[in-house]
C-alpha cells in the first residue's frame, strides 16, 4: 500500500515547482492596460495615418489660393524694317512719327469665392475620413493585442494543469514500478502510463511554442524587438454581455469604420459641391502699358476678363464628375448598410455564443471537473488499498487530464468570442 502522506507531499511539491518556474522568469510583469497604451505611439500603422492627416491638413491651407499672376514684356504693333521704326519726311516736307512699341503687361485672374469656399469645404473635410479609419485600425489593433493576451494568459494555466498532472503521472509510474518489483501489479498500465507521460511533456512543448509565439506577435504589433522577453498579468476577467441590447442605432455611431463611410459621403457631396464651384465664371483684370519707339505717345490698355466653364465644350468633364459622385454617393450608402446589416447579425450570433460557452464553462468549474476530481481521489484511495489495479487510475487520471485541456480551450474561445464582440461593438474598456 502507498502512503497517503508520501502522495499528498508529492501533489504539494508538484505544485510548488510549477509556481517556481512560472514566477522565477527575471522578466518584468506588462499588464493589459500598459499594452494597449502603447500601440498609440508605437505601432506604424497609426503613425502612418497622423502623417497622412498632417499632410492634408498642410494641403487644405492652400485651398483659398489664387492664381499666380502673369507678366510679360515685349515689342507691340513693330515693323520688321527699322526704317519705319523712326520718323520719316513724306514728299511734302511733313515728319511722319514713327512706328512700333515696347509693352509691359500684367493681368490676374480673382477667384470666385464659392468656388474657394467650396474647395477649402472639401479639402478641411479629407481629413476627419482618415481620423475614422485611423480610429478602425486602432481598435483592430486593440483585438490583437487582448487576444494573444488573452490566450497567453489561458496558455500559462494550461502549462500549470500540464505539469501538475505530469507529476501525478510520474507518481504513478514510480508507485507501478515498486509494485511491479513486489509483485503486487501488472506491467501493461506501466506502459500506457509512460506513454501518456510523453504525449504530456508533447502537449507542454506546443503549449510553450504557443506563449512564445503570442509574445512574439505582441511585439510585432508594439513595432518593437521580437525576441523582446517579458511577463504578464495571468489575473483575466470575462464581462458580462449577458443584459446586452442590440441598438442599430447606437452601433452605427460607435463603429468608426461606418463613421467613416458616413465622412465619406459628407466628403463625396462636397466634392459635388465643388463641382459645380468650378462651373462658374471667374472674372479677372488685363493691363498693359505701351512705350512708343520713336514719336508714338505713351499708351495704355486696361481690360476685364471672363472664364466662361458653362459651355459645353467646357463643362462637359465637370457635370461627368457630379454624376460619378452621385453614383459614387449610392455605393456608399450601400456599403454602410452592408456593415451595419454585418454588425448586427455578428453581433446577435457572438451574444448567443457568449451564453453557450458561458453555461459551457458553469458546468466544468461546477460539476464535470469536480466530479472527475472526487472520482480521481476515489480510485487513488482504492489503488492504495490494493483494491483497483493502475489502469483504473490511470483511465480517472486521464480522464480529469484531457477534461481540463478540454475546459481551458473552451475558455480560450469564450475569451476569442468576448474580444471579437468587443471588436465589432468598439467596446474599449
Amino acid at each position: 500500500m502507498i502512503n497517503r502522506k508520501r502522495y499528498r507531499l508529492c501533489l504539494r511539491t508538484a505544485i510548488v515547482v510549477v509556481t517556481v518556474s512560472l514566477a522565477g522568469t527575471g522578466y518584468g510583469q506588462t499588464t493589459l492596460s500598459q499594452l494597449l497604451d502603447s500601440i498609440e505611439y508605437s505601432n506604424p500603422s497609426l503613425r502612418m495615418y497622423d502623417y497622412d492627416i498632417r499632410s492634408m491638413e498642410e494641403a487644405a491651407k492652400g485651398a483659398r489660393s489664387w492664381m499666380p499672376p502673369e507678366v510679360g514684356a515685349g515689342f507691340f504693333m513693330t515693323p520688321y524694317n527699322p526704317k519705319y521704326i523712326k520718323g520719316m519726311e513724306d514728299d511734302m516736307g511733313n515728319t511722319e512719327p514713327g512706328m512700333g512699341q515696347f509693352m509691359i503687361s500684367a493681368q490676374q485672374m480673382l477667384p470666385n469665392r464659392r468656388k474657394q469656399n467650396a474647395e477649402a469645404a472639401y479639402m478641411n473635410a479629407m481629413p476627419r475620413v482618415e481620423r475614422e479609419r485611423r480610429l478602425n485600425t486602432l481598435n483592430q489593433l486593440r483585438a490583437d493585442i487582448k487576444k494573444n493576451y488573452f490566450q497567453w494568459a489561458i496558455e500559462l494555466r494550461k502549462l500549470r494543469v500540464l505539469e501538475e498532472n505530469e507529476k501525478l503521472l510520474q507518481f504513478m509510474i514510480q508507485s507501478a514500478e515498486l509494485r511491479y518489483k513486489n509483485g503486487l501489479d501488472k506491467i501493461s498500465a506501466y506502459y500506457k502510463a509512460k506513454a501518456a507521460q510523453g504525449n504530456v511533456q508533447t502537449m507542454r512543448v506546443m503549449t510553450e511554442n504557443e506563449i512564445e509565439q503570442r509574445r512574439i506577435t505582441i511585439n510585432t504589433i508594439l513595432n518593437r524587438d521580437k525576441s523582446m522577453k517579458f511577463n504578464i498579468d495571468t489575473t483575466i476577467q470575462l464581462r458580462d454581455y449577458g443584459n446586452y441590447q442590440i441598438d442599430t442605432a447606437e452601433i452605427a455611431v460607435s463603429r468608426s469604420d461606418i463613421r467613416a463611410i458616413d465622412r465619406d459621403i459628407q466628403l463625396n457631396d462636397l466634392r459635388i459641391s465643388s463641382e459645380k464651384a468650378k462651373l462658374l465664371p471667374e472674372f479677372g483684370i488685363k493691363y498693359d502699358h505701351m512705350i512708343g519707339l520713336a514719336q508714338q505717345p505713351a499708351q495704355f490698355t486696361l481690360m476685364g476678363m471672363m472664364r466662361v466653364p458653362i459651355a459645353p465644350w467646357s463643362s462637359r468633364m465637370n457635370k461627368a464628375n457630379i454624376e460619378s459622385y452621385k453614383w459614387r454617393t449610392q455605393s456608399l450608402q450601400q456599403q454602410r448598410q452592408m456593415l451595419l446589416n454585418e454588425a448586427t447579425g455578428m453581433t446577435q450570433g457572438m451574444l448567443k455564443e457568449l451564453q453557450a460557452r458561458q453555461k459551457q464553462i458553469a458546468l466544468y468549474e461546477q460539476k464535470i471537473i469536480p466530479a472527475l476530481r472526487n472520482n480521481y481521489a476515489t480510485f487513488q484511495i482504492a489503488y492504495e488499498q490494493n483494491t483497483e489495479e493502475l489502469f483504473m487510475l490511470f483511465d480517472a487520471w486521464e480522464t480529469l487530464n484531457m477534461t481540463q485541456i478540454e475546459y481551458l480551450n473552451t475558455l480560450k474561445e469564450l475569451f476569442n468570442t468576448q474580444v471579437e464582440l468587443e471588436r465589432i461593438l468598439e467596446l474599449n474598456n
